[in-house]
């Protein structure tokens, strides 16, 4: 495999599609080695068809706002990969989503999905529909004109949607119930879904959890754990709500939060009353955090500014893709911080992760590290499928288990020869080697 040559010929068919080009280069630069020593895979023709989705499915999606002034956004779903169960990843409702986010949204899914151990493909899907100040009306005619076209594209063993950015319980809720008219069918066809009508306890912090408990796996490599840390969290949505709550209960002291208009440092650590704020903070549907620091004098704000500047141990991103670039890592490491464990989706550069490499730093990357939200949604499914609902504590216990096992994988085939772990490489090819191995059992379709 000529990764150089690969990535040129992509970029050819593929013209501005930054995010999908540099998905797929960070997974072939890793898995490289492995896909050589395997020449079934080559004749298989295995990475050309991996790297370019089954199928992309894009319309408009026309609405109606409480004026009664129509509005044209663009809707999406790419079908990535299905080799090893039907395709499930989340649906973006955002104004920056473009196919090439999608993209590399969805290719990251399939090996996501494939870490997991659960049967499932890897899909995106979403809109550039900007949720924020729109009311409940409007939100629920868009999600209905979305679901119109999207509809007969998915299933409970076909295409399992979930939420994502700007897709929330209330969006899946209006969504579902569209589906459920249009198919005529009550099936898990979409996960994240409310309780009262097949959802499954803790989806909504699940990814933060799991985050957390990867990132506990990876500091007990190293006699190390969150008891006493101080630590950054980047965003204040559901994944670093989830995400603060769990290390807050390991011990740590999480001091920053952040959105679009800077962070907030909080010296006395985000906790109790605070935690439970960042929720209201997501209910005012104005992207910001600075009213913290005014409603808690603890803290401070920083506007402009993101959160890798503060002096801390341990720091997860959990905002949005590359958010963390190369001066951000130098700062951390200047700061002495031990683990790195993304909670968002590629949030960080690939600048940034050599750094973290190079100076030995605990770096758990987002397709093993934030699994934990898609892993319950997993979960979500087998209990749809048994028509019964796990409680609380026995879908926490699952997914620890799960996040266990994907750090297992990802340790297992990214030990170097001189005992550090590129996890990065080990998600990536412990990921790929079962979707490969399922595409040559299935032959060429």
């Amino acid at each position: 495999m000529n990764v150089d040559q690969i990535i040129l010929n992509l970029e050819k068919k593929h013209p501005g599609e930054k995010e999908y080009l540099q998905a797929v280069k960070e997974v072939l630069e890793s898995i490289e080695e492995t896909y050589n020593e395997n020449p079934q895979f080559e004749t298989a023709g295995i990475i050309e068809r991996l790297i370019e989705p089954d199928r992309v499915i894009t319309f408009k999606v026309p609405w109606s706002d409480d004026e009664g002034n129509i509005h044209v956004n663009l809707g999406y779903r790419i079908q990535f990969n299905n080799a090893i169960g039907p395709y499930k990843g989340g649906l973006r409702f955002h104004p920056s989503v473009t196919l090439s986010i999608l993209k590399f949204l969805g290719f990251e899914q399939i090996f996501k999905n494939s870490l997991t151990t659960l049967p499932m493909g890897g899909a995106k899907g979403g809109s550039d529909f900007n949720p924020k100040a729109k009311s409940k009306s409007e939100i629920m005619r868009f999600c209905q004109s979305f679901m119109l076209e999207l509809w007969h594209n998915i299933g409970a063993d076909t295409d399992v949607p979930a939420g994502d950015i700007g897709v929330g319980g209330q969006e899946i809720g209006f969504l579902y119930g569209m589906y459920k008219k249009l198919a005529r069918k009550h099936t898990g066809v979409f996960t994240g879904k409310g309780l009262n009508w097949g959802g499954s306890l803790i989806r909504p912090e699940a990814t933060g959890f799991g985050n957390v408990y990867f990132a506990k796996e990876m500091l007990q490599t190293i006699g190390e754990s969150f008891k006493d840390k101080t630590v950054s969290i980047s965003g204040f949505g559901n994944v670093a709500w989830g995400a603060t709550r769990k290390a807050t209960e390991f011990g740590a002291k999480v001091v920053t939060l952040s959105g679009p208009d800077g962070y907030i440092h909080d010296p006395d650590g985000i906790s109790g009353e605070k935690i439970d704020y960042m929720l209201e903070l997501r209910a005012t549907n104005e992207d910001i955090v600075e009213p913290y620091a005014k409603a808690f004098k603890s803290a401070r704000f920083f506007p402009g500014k993101r959160p890798w500047e503060a002096n801390v141990d341990i720091a997860l991103p959990c905002a949005t893709q590359n958010e963390l670039n190369a001066d951000d890592a130098t700062d951390l490491v200047n700061n002495e911080v031990i683990c790195v464990c993304e909670g968002a989706n590629m949030p960080c550069t690939p600048e940034a992760i050599e750094i973290f490499h190079n100076n030995k730093i605990l770096f758990g990357p987002g397709k093993a590290a934030n699994a934990g939200g898609v892993a319950t949604s997993g979960l979500e499914m087998t209990q749809n499928s048994m028509k019964i609902g796990w409680t609380r504590e026995e879908v926490d216990n699952k997914l620890h288990q799960i996040m266990r096992d994907i750090h297992h994988a990802c340790q297992t085939h990214g030990k170097q020869n001189n005992g550090y772990v590129d996890y990065v490489k080990g998600a990536n090819i412990a990921g790929f080697l079962k979707i490969a191995n399922a595409m040559l059992d299935q032959g060429l379709v």
